[in-house]
């Protein structure tokens, strides 16, 4: 019987919450090295948050030689730089050309680095697989100027293509200033760049996958596209579930830079997104309150959007990017 309630009383004290002087003693070196990464954290996404303020004021830095006295001094408008972005053509174009972007890149650039990890990871040799790894991840290092000069080279109208079709007797062939195939362009750009980051976080999920499932499929007679889709795109779901709910907290987000270098040379109808939009309105007309009320707007509808595909990851069976 005294046996009996000792067990019990082990039982409750494991299930009992540690007190957190007790936890942070346990855990003070893990504490102390997430500190530099915490305040890195603090100082520039958080501490920056309060500066949204201005979007409700007629922001003039010049008020003060301090930008948070310059706050302070600046007069009150409450929700009028929302009502001029509503009113505002210009700003529904850039939503306008910045979903379409988004779901260009969502149906050609998502699968891309899937397919890719799936026929590296059928490699059987070691090294051929991580000289394809290598070949396919090296462009990611590369700057956006790098790419589109690369681009540019290819398929501007001075580019190999065009001076080849010059030969024939072809002339106007010049794809980086076409703004109807403009979007195709950027998201080719991206899947060039940057599939390699996708390619190497699927294959990190496949090389957690048990050879005895393959083994075990085989056995059973299942082919090489048989253990594939039962097997192995099985293994990818969580990660492909958490990629896609990112990738859609990004939706209003599709390549700052890549779509300002581009911008002059296909025109603000076809190159306009919303963070090109924001920069152009804050920093080259120095409306400052104008550009954070839309990045403000930006934010809040991107939090709306890692939501909802988080409760559908939720609904799908999938962990997402947090637990219910």
């Amino acid at each position: 019987m005294a046996t009996g309630k000792a067990a019990g009383k082990a039982a409750g004290g494991r299930g009992r919450k540690l007190p957190l002087r007790v936890r942070f003693r346990r855990d003070r070196t893990l504490v102390l090295m997430t500190l530099p990464a915490l305040l890195l954290v603090a100082v520039f996404h958080y501490v920056p948050v309060l500066g949204n303020v201005v979007a409700f004021q007629d922001y003039d830095p010049y008020l003060s030689e301090n930008g948070f006295a310059a706050m302070l001094e600046s007069p009150w408008i409450g929700l009028e730089n929302f009502d001029r972005i509503l009113a505002d053509s210009a700003f529904w174009r850039a939503v306008e050309n910045t979903l379409v972007l988004f779901l260009l890149q969502l149906v050609l650039f998502f699968p891309v680095p899937i397919v890719l990890a799936l026929l590296i990871n059928s490699i059987v040799r070691p090294r051929v697989r991580a000289v394809a790894q290598a070949i396919v991840y090296l462009p990611h290092f590369f700057s956006w100027v790098l790419v589109i000069t690369v681009f540019q080279q290819i398929f501007g109208g001075a580019g190999i293509i065009a001076q080849t079709l010059r030969q024939y007797g072809v002339e106007g062939f010049d794809l980086m200033t076409d703004p109807g195939i403009f979007k195709f362009l950027v998201t080719s750009e991206g899947v060039w760049k940057d599939a390699g980051w996708g390619v190497i976080v699927f294959l990190a999920a496949l090389s957690a996958v048990s050879q005895d499932l393959y083994e075990a499929a085989a056995m059973d007679g299942a082919g090489r596209w048989r253990r594939m889709w039962h097997v192995t795109l099985p293994a990818l779901r969580p990660v492909i579930a958490l990629l896609l709910v990112l990738r859609v907290g990004d939706a209003l987000t599709v390549g700052f830079e890549q779509l300002l270098l581009q911008r002059d040379a296909v025109g603000p109808d076809a190159a306009e997104v919303l963070d090109t939009y924001v920069w152009w309105n804050g920093i080259r007309n120095q409306d400052f309150g104008y550009a954070a009320a839309a990045g403000l707007v930006k934010g809040v509808v991107g939090v709306g959007l890692v939501l909802t595909a988080n409760k559908i990851a939720h609904l799908m069976g999938e962990q997402g990017v947090y637990r219910k």
